[in-house]
């Protein structure tokens, strides 16, 4: 194995913590995964018009804000495409999001926020954290909608715990009710402000103006190194921006030879993936047909070149936990900066098999980077993520990875330091075929 220079795995690592720094909500994400292609040459279309593109070509499109596509075009004659390489990760990650009307005043003192649950998360993790809020808000422009990204940059909220004093019990575990113990503290009564005026400052529009809003609460922590040597990074929203990062930053240093390489980056992952951005949406087979189009082919065209196209669903693993080693499979056990973990499932919550698998380890190979395998215990249900719902609507062989992290969908997980820079290696060596 070579050994990487420190500054490779260090800067990669920087990068990827300023990126999620940027990134306080899914929409944030798309709109700065989107900076990065076109910092590369990639040119923004829109469903909405006509695509014109060329071989050479360099591209992205966007759904909803949240969800993003980007794609290049190998500089060959079209007759010389073999076919697709695609990677798919997710934009969101568990939060609370904001309801609307949401100030709930208390006491005559206090003012709290109405929220609710948004995915699977760690809910006592988010407690006594300085917390503020980001997403999108939709105003009026003449007779029609406009949206635009709003983040209140600065500490805003915070969820308070009950002391031990008043609950005796809290040490011996607790359940945590989503309307009465985790609605967030905004301010007082007398001195505050109204929420959604400060929304509207944050976003520079009258309050008038606003029509609606997709907000959510974001922990204010900074990702970080940390570590005897710093060879962790501490940080929120490692799942999935890691690998979101990870295969952008890959695609844009890249240049094809003979495959249109796809970077699809959905939303709503968390929750189902079932909505109009999501990974069980017909976007990423909309973004097909419509590249299928565009260059003059037809529909045999792109079933030819789907045969011998290929997907790797990118979304993080979990690691052998240092205090519960015990919870993790015997044989299949993945660690902290030992590579790329890929992901096995019998009832194929993982679309990985022997022959998409080895495909992944070859490129690793390749690469020159470790792998690891995860399965999960047998007798403790797993979760899912978005291989197989992708796989269902652009049947091509796919496989399932991530890079191996603790804590996750707590308000701050934690990762291997030099992971980061594995996966942006094998992503390249996938993208230059």
């Amino acid at each position: 194995m070579q050994d990487y220079a420190m500054q490779d795995w260090e800067k990669r690592c920087e990068e990827l913590l300023h990126f999620i720094e940027k990134s306080p909500s899914a929409f944030h994400a798309a709109a700065n995964l989107a900076a990065m292609a076109e910092e590369k040459g990639y040119m923004a279309l829109r469903e909405a018009e006509d695509w014109r593109i060329v071989p050479g070509g360099r591209y992205f499109v966007t759904r909803n804000d949240s969800t993003i596509a980007a794609f290049s075009i190998p500089d060959v004659d079209i007759a010389q495409i073999k076919g697709f390489h695609m990677v798919a990760a997710h934009s969101d990650s568990p939060t609370f999001k904001i309801k609307e009307n949401p100030e709930m005043p208390t006491e005559e003192q206090y003012v709290r926020l109405n929220t609710e649950k948004y995915g699977g998360m760690l809910p006592q993790t988010w407690l006594d954290r300085a917390l503020s809020v980001a997403g999108r808000i939709a105003v009026k422009q003449g007779d029609g909608v406009r949206t635009r990204l709003v983040n209140v940059d600065k500490d805003l909220l915070v969820i308070p715990n009950l002391a031990i004093h008043m609950n005796r019990e809290a040490g011996k575990g607790q359940e945590y009710n989503a309307q009465t113990d985790l609605l967030p503290l905004y301010g007082g009564v007398k001195e505050g402000r109204p929420f959604l005026a400060h929304i509207a400052e944050a976003a520079g529009v009258d309050k008038e103006e606003m029509l609606a809003h997709d907000l959510f609460l974001y922990v204010r922590e900074k990702g970080r190194r940390f570590g005897g040597n710093g060879e962790y990074i501490l940080s929120p929203r490692l799942d999935d921006l890691q690998c979101a990062f990870s295969a952008m930053t890959a695609m844009a240093e890249s240049r094809p030879k003979n495959y249109i390489n796809v970077c699809a980056v959905f939303d709503n992952e968390e929750v189902g993936s079932t909505t109009r951005q999501g990974a069980d949406s017909s976007f990423l087979q909309d973004v097909l047909l419509r590249i299928k189009d565009a260059l003059g082919q037809t529909d045999g065209w792109l079933r030819q070149r789907l045969s011998e196209s290929f997907l790797i669903s990118a979304d993080n693993a979990h690691a052998v936990h240092p205090n519960h080693p015990e919870k993790a499979d015997p044989t299949n056990r993945p660690y902290l900066n030992g590579g790329i973990v890929l992901k096995y499932h019998g009832g194929q919550k993982y679309t990985t098999d022997a022959y998409s698998g080895a495909v992944l380890k070859e490129l690793c190979r390749k690469a020159d980077v470790p792998v690891q395998t995860y399965f999960n215990r047998s007798d403790i249900p797993g979760g899912s993520t978005l291989g197989n719902i992708s796989a269902s609507h652009v049947s091509v062989p796919s496989v399932d990875i991530g890079l191996p992290q603790l804590a996750m969908h707590s308000a701050a997980e934690t990762a291997g330091a030099r992971d980061t820079e594995f996966a942006i290696r094998m992503f390249q060596v996938f993208y230059e075929d």
